[in-house]
C-alpha cells in the first residue's frame, strides 16, 4: 500500500510535469519524497503504530473461569522449496507461545480451556494455518483434545465469522482473544460485530526505529500499520452500505 501510494504520486507528478500543469507536479513529487522519508526514518510509522497498540499495551489478568475459550489467530505460514515441508511464518512464534501460557495458566486452575486456532491456506501451500499451528502446539504440551481448528478462514473477517459459531457451540463463560498488538483494533472490530466480547491479550508489540537515514524495517511497519487503518476503515464503509452481514447478537463474555 506505501509502495502503491508512492508510485501513484510519482506517475501523478510525471504527467502534471510531462503536460505542464503548473507546479502540481513537482508538489506531488515533494509529498512522494515527504512519505517516503516519513516512513523510512520512522516518524510515520512510530506516529501510527502508537496509536494502533497502544490500547493493548499493557496485559490484563485472566481470571479463569470453570469454561474458557482461548482464541488464537493466525499470520501465515512459510513452506521449505526443498522439502515442501510447511510450517509457522517467522512472526507466528509470537502468538504461539502467548496462546499456550495462557493455555497452561487456564489449566493449571483445573478449568475446562480450549484453545481455537484460526486460519486458512490463503497462500495455498497445502495446509491451512491452524494444522500447521496447531501440531507445533500439540509438541508443546497442549491436549489434543483440547484444540479446536477453523481451518477454511481467509482473512481477519473470517476469522472472526467462522470462530464464532464454534464459540457458540462450546459456550464458553470466559474469551479471550490472542493476536498482535498492531492486529488488536481490527480483530476486535471483527469479533464484537459477530457478538463476541472477548478479553484482548497481545501477543507482540512493535517498535519503529527511528533513523537519520531510511531503511526497510521502517517502511515495512508503515505498510503494516496502513493495512490495519484500511481494514477498519473498510469495515466502517461497507456497514454504512450494507455490504457486511448483519451484526450477531450472540456472546460469549
Amino acid at each position: 500500500m506505501l509502495l502503491l501510494l508512492l508510485f501513484l504520486l510519482c506517475v501523478l507528478g510525471y504527467v502534471l510535469v510531462r503536460f505542464r500543469r503548473g507546479r502540481g507536479g513537482w508538489v506531488c513529487y515533494g509529498l512522494a519524497f515527504v512519505l517516503f522519508a516519513a516512513s523510512g526514518c520512522g516518524l510515520l510509522p512510530d506516529w501510527l503504530l502508537t496509536h494502533l497498540q497502544a490500547p493493548y499495551a499493557t496485559r490484563p489478568t485472566v481470571t479463569w473461569a470453570p469454561r474458557n475459550a482461548i482464541v488464537v489467530l493466525g499470520i501465515g505460514t512459510s513452506r521449505v522449496p526443498a522439502t515442501g515441508q510447511v510450517g509457522p511464518m517467522m512472526f507466528a512464534g509470537n502468538r504461539l507461545i502467548e496462546g499456550y501460557r495462557l493455555y497452561h495458566a487456564c489449566k493449571q486452575t483445573g478449568s475446562d480451556c480450549k484453545l481455537i486456532v484460526s486460519g486458512g491456506d490463503p497462500l495455498r501451500y497445502g495446509e491451512a494455518e491452524a494444522k500447521v499451528y496447531g501440531d507445533v502446539l500439540t509438541s508443546m504440551g497442549v491436549d489434543r483434545a483440547d484444540l479446536m481448528l477453523e481451518t477454511h478462514s481467509l482473512n481477519t473477517w473470517q476469522n472472526a465469522q467462522f470462530v464464532q459459531p464454534m464459540i457458540k457451540a462450546y459456550a464458553p463463560q470466559h474469551t479471550v482473544l490472542v493476536t498482535s498488538a498492531v492486529h488488536m483494533r481490527r480483530a476486535q472490530t471483527f469479533f464484537e460485530h459477530f457478538g463476541m466480547d472477548a478479553l484482548l491479550v497481545r501477543a507482540d508489540y512493535v517498535n519503529a526505529r527511528p533513523t537519520w537515514l531510511p531503511n526497510g524495517w521502517n517502511m515495512a511497519l508503515t505498510e503494516m500499520a496502513l493495512h490495519e487503518y484500511v481494514g477498519v476503515l473498510t469495515y466502517h464503509i461497507y456497514n454504512a452500505l450494507g455490504w457486511n452481514a448483519p451484526p450477531s447478537r450472540y456472546g460469549a463474555p
